[in-house]
Parts: C-alpha cells; sequence; structure tokens
C-alpha cells in the first residue's frame, strides 16, 4: 500500500515538471527540504540539502530514516539545462550511501539519473531521479527499483 501511494506521488510529481515548465526559473543556489528514498527494498524519509558549487555541479546530502535503519546520501550531481522547458534540469552523478542500524554499519554506492525543476516565483523545487542500490561488504547486492522524491525550499 505504501509503495502504491509512493508511486502515485512520484506520478504527480512528474505530471507537475510537465504541466508547470512554462512558469520556471531555473537557477537557484541552495535548497533544503524533505527527501524520500523508496522502491524495491524499503521506504526512507528525511531532511536533505542541495547546493550548487557552480551553474553545472551541486551536491545533495540526505538524512533519512526507516525501518530502523538510517541512511546519509552523499550524492555529486552534474546538471544541464533542458532548452525547451525553463527551470527544469537533467541531472546524473553518483555518491556513497552510509547505513547505520541493526547494531552495525554498511556501505553502498548510488549512481543517479533524474529532472530538477524549480518553479517560477516560488520558492520551491522538486526532484525526481532513479537511484539504483549498489551494496559493498555486508550488504553485498544491488537493486535497480530504487527511486528519489524530493521537496525543498529554495533558500537562494
Amino acid at each position: 500500500m505504501i509503495k502504491k501511494n509512493l508511486l502515485s506521488l512520484a506520478i504527480v510529481a512528474f505530471m507537475c515538471f510537465n504541466t508547470f515548465y512554462v512558469h520556471a526559473q531555473s537557477n537557484y543556489t541552495t535548497a533544503v527540504g524533505l527527501s524520500l528514498d523508496f522502491g524495491e527494498g524499503g521506504t526512507f524519509v528525511g531532511p536533505s540539502l542541495k547546493h550548487f558549487f557552480n551553474e553545472r555541479n551541486a551536491g545533495d546530502v540526505e538524512l533519512l530514516f526507516g525501518s530502523g535503519v538510517t541512511m546519509v546520501n552523499l550524492l555529486y550531481q552534474f546538471h544541464g539545462n533542458i532548452e525547451s522547458a525553463e527551470g527544469l534540469k537533467w541531472f546524473a552523478g553518483a555518491g556513497p550511501t552510509i547505513l547505520l542500524g541493526g547494531g552495525g554499519s554498511a556501505l553502498a554506492l548510488r549512481p543517479i539519473v533524474g529532472m530538477d525543476y524549480k518553479f517560477k516565483d516560488v520558492p520551491l523545487s522538486l526532484a525526481l531521479d532513479w537511484r539504483p542500490f549498489i551494496g559493498i561488504g555486508e550488504v553485498d547486492g544491488f537493486l535497480a527499483g530504487r527511486f528519489g522524491l524530493g521537496f525543498r525550499y529554495v533558500i537562494n
């Protein structure tokens, strides 16, 4: 039931990208908000911070909680504009994930590809991405069906 609701939420967010792209402003520097990491293997929710170091390079830090596990995502993202859609950017990148819980810790690698949308005249940014999970060591394995959804307030 939760997965079905999260999938519906992701679809609505994607539709917002396409419906409101005309009212967008393409650039911002820093945004804070709420991130969801969901799909195969559980759902995690928590605060996030995204900061652009320059027009194309950003860092995204997420502290997520779910099922007795705390997840820390440290993601680098390279962004590119979508010329026909002001405010909508594609991004690709990767970074480590640290899992804490159950009396131990684990490490994973997260490649990431997605879209980021900034509304014009509204300090709101939405992001939707695909982020497979590649476990290292104790959590060895691959989960292809992992996704991210971010709702952020744009500070500047």
